[in-house]
């Protein structure tokens, strides 16, 4: 699984504190270590495991750079990824869409499309998060994923193209 760097050549990637780490999910360093621990990559002392340091997913301070150990983000996200935490980004597209699909369910005059049509454009990828936030925001509506379409997420209101726009016409 693992290939060993040395310290003059890391692999590339995001090397993040604990602190920075946590931020691109919301949570504190003490939350990130915390799982880190639990994921059998970081020891209840702060230093990494000698696994995380073999998988090259952290690095020991450097004399004179770090005052801590730095992890890659890119080899840390699936272990925090499978306990829970959610990328910032997500977090706010599944915040989005939830506020949206709710007011569609509540309904408006002034808006033409239902939530049903509109859930057909939620990406795949966030189909459950969405589902999972409606649930706890105590909305009813969920996006179905059998009425969803075979092709792939595209933008909820997109202009039609100029080409199938019809020209004038006369009647009369």
């Amino acid at each position: 699984m693992a290939t060993r760097h040395s310290a003059q050549t890391p692999p590339a990637g995001d090397w993040l504190t604990l602190t920075e780490l946590g931020r691109r999910y919301g949570v504190s360093a003490v939350h990130t270590g915390k799982l880190l621990v639990a994921s059998g990559l970081r020891r209840s002392s702060g230093e990494p495991t000698a696994e995380a340091l073999a998988a090259g997913l952290a690095m020991r301070p450097q004399p004179g750079h770090h005052h801590s150990s730095l992890w890659l983000h890119q080899g840390c996200a699936p272990y925090l990824e499978r306990l829970g935490l959610v990328p910032q980004a997500q977090r706010t597209m599944v915040s989005l869409w939830a506020d949206l699909l709710s007011a569609l369910q509540n309904g408006s005059p002034s808006i033409s499309i239902s939530a049903e049509e509109m859930a057909v454009d939620v990406p795949r990828d966030l189909v459950k998060p969405v589902n999972r936030e409606l649930r706890q925001r105590g909305c009813s509506f969920r996006v179905n994923t059998k009425l969803r379409t075979a092709a792939g997420p595209g933008p909820a209101c997109s202009p039609a193209r100029a080409s199938d726009a019809a020209g004038p016409r006369r009647y009369g």
